[in-house]
């Protein structure tokens, strides 16, 4: 899941700077987070992940929930630039986004809901995308205590004749 990530800084990085290498990453990632809003998503996520959080210590955006420097961090990250991928259905680019945010940064969300959404990433990476009523029953299942298995079976049986 942190490929994606680091798959979109490191295009980022050779479109805007003509290379791929850690030549002032720092100082580059500081500029991309002070204009989340200019930039796409997994760009912004990358250079979070290259910045040291001064409270806590960790990757910036990705500390505990108790840390206020990242939880404001992490509320910025959302308003960075979504664009669906060529080929997927509008919204992909969106759950793919929120997935792998919650993905790597759990903390405060509920285990079944760090399931599902950890489940979900290889449908969305494939360009499906549940549809409403699908995202809803297969978390009424989550919540109603069904099992990992079960909860795979539906996020990568149903949600595949989206």
């Amino acid at each position: 899941m942190d490929e994606i990530v680091e798959e979109g800084w490191r295009a980022f990085l050779v479109r805007e700077f003509g290379t791929t290498g850690p030549r002032a990453e720092g100082l580059i990632a500081e500029m991309v987070v002070d204009e989340p809003d200019k930039h796409p998503w997994r760009v912004v996520d990358a250079a979070y992940d290259r910045l040291t959080c001064a409270e806590c210590g960790d990757r910036l955006s990705r500390g505990p929930a108790s840390c206020a420097a990242c939880n404001l961090a992490n509320g910025f990250r959302y308003s960075a630039i979504e664009v669906d991928r060529p080929g997927v259905p509008p919204g992909n680019e969106h759950a793919l986004r929120v997935n792998v945010a919650v993905t790597r940064r759990p903390y405060g969300i509920s285990d079944s809901e760090v399931l599902l959404r950890r489940l979900s990433l290889p449908v969305l990476l494939d360009g499906l995308l549940p549809t409403t009523a699908q995202a809803q029953a297969t978390k009424a299942r989550a919540n109603e205590g069904a099992t990992e298995a079960e909860l795979a079976a539906l996020v990568y049986g149903e949600w595949g004749r989206a």
